[in-house]
């Protein structure tokens, strides 16, 4: 523990009862760059978020945020980082302007330069508009670059956006990608947990995968990606039997399923003699696959080879943790 890292961790350790979430992660995360954390569902991405931002204490190993101790200087960590979870936490009976005025106020700021700080950020959300509604007649959209707006009145230096886009449009998620593509620019560290792979490799200088409670991998999303899986094969089966079949062949080793397009994908080197073998093994007849196609793998490949099953977007990824900790498991 060094301290010279945005957010740093050793040793990590976190429990519910018998169920062991954290088994001693180590994470460093450097300044002015976003970290996206991934894991399947209950692998402990958001007890790590809570941990490192005070809302949960860990049952063992170090963290620090900013260079301060997440247990010993709390309110130091509190002071430099925002935290936007997966709902909006506005206030829909005011309007846009009174809820960033009213999150300014709580962080001391005066009420001139509240105003002025809410109507900078409206307009750098491109809600200026929309700043004199009450918060109930926006969209989904609006409602969470209104929260990230929120988290920034204070222009907190460290940024945690857990699942920031869980249920919006493609249109709205991408929106938020431009937001905080756009946040980098000043400085600001972004770590970021998903459920949409797609996003972390759009967005993320680093990414580590979680998994048992253990990091099982990090690095650049196209280091990882060469790393597991060089390519991914795309085969395309005649009709709904074949594709049965093909899952059947191939457990374990599938990254991608499309039934509608009657398409599986599996991880591969890209070389001439990997798919004429795999095409050997499941299709030795020449009756099952109607054609493939060979593409740059993906994180969904990388998730597969990780952690042994297919990332599952769409979910809620953090429910299982969040229901240990509510039944106090």
């Amino acid at each position: 523990m060094s301290g010279n890292w945005a957010v740093e961790a050793a040793g990590l350790r976190k429990s519910y009862g018998k169920i062991e979430v954290l088994a001693g992660i180590d994470l460093k995360v450097p300044a002015a760059s976003v970290f996206s954390l991934l894991g399947p569902n209950g692998a402990g991405k958001t007890t790590t978020v809570r941990i490192l931002s005070t809302l949960l204490r860990a049952d063992g190993g170090q963290a620090r945020v900013g260079g301060f101790d997440v247990d010993r200087q709390q309110r130091d960590v509190r002071r430099i980082i925002s935290l936007t979870g997966q709902s909006a936490s506005v206030d829909q009976l005011q309007t846009g302007e009174e809820n960033l005025r009213m999150t300014a106020s709580l962080a001391g700021v005066s009420r001139r330069d509240a105003k002025r700080r809410a109507q900078e950020l409206l307009e750098r959300f491109d809600l200026a508009e929309a700043g004199n509604r009450r918060v109930a007649t926006y969209s989904g959209g609006m409602r969470r670059r209104l929260d990230l707006a929120a988290g920034l009145v204070g222009r907190p230096s460290v940024i945690f956006l857990d699942e920031p886009t869980t249920g919006l449009d493609p249109r709205s998620r991408r929106s938020m990608w431009d937001v905080i593509t756009g946040l980098l620019g000043e400085g600001v560290t972004i770590f970021l947990t998903t459920q949409y792979l797609e996003e972390a490799d759009q967005l993320a200088d680093s990414v580590a995968v979680l998994d048992g409670g253990r990091v099982v991998a990090e690095g650049a999303p196209a280091e990882l990606k060469r790393r597991v899986a060089g390519q991914r094969l795309d085969l395309v089966f005649g009709d709904d039997a074949g594709y049965d079949e093909g899952l059947r062949l191939l457990p374990g080793r599938i990254s991608t399923e499309d039934r509608a397009r009657l398409t599986i994908g599996v991880p591969t080197d890209g070389s001439a003699a990997q798919v004429r073998s795999l095409l050997d093994e499941i299709d030795p007849q020449a009756r099952l696959v109607s054609s493939f196609s060979v593409h740059t793998a993906t994180l969904d490949d990388v998730f597969l080879a990780l952690t042994g099953r297919p990332a599952q977007s769409g979910q809620n990824e953090n429910s299982n943790e969040t229901d240990k900790e509510t039944a106090g498991v």
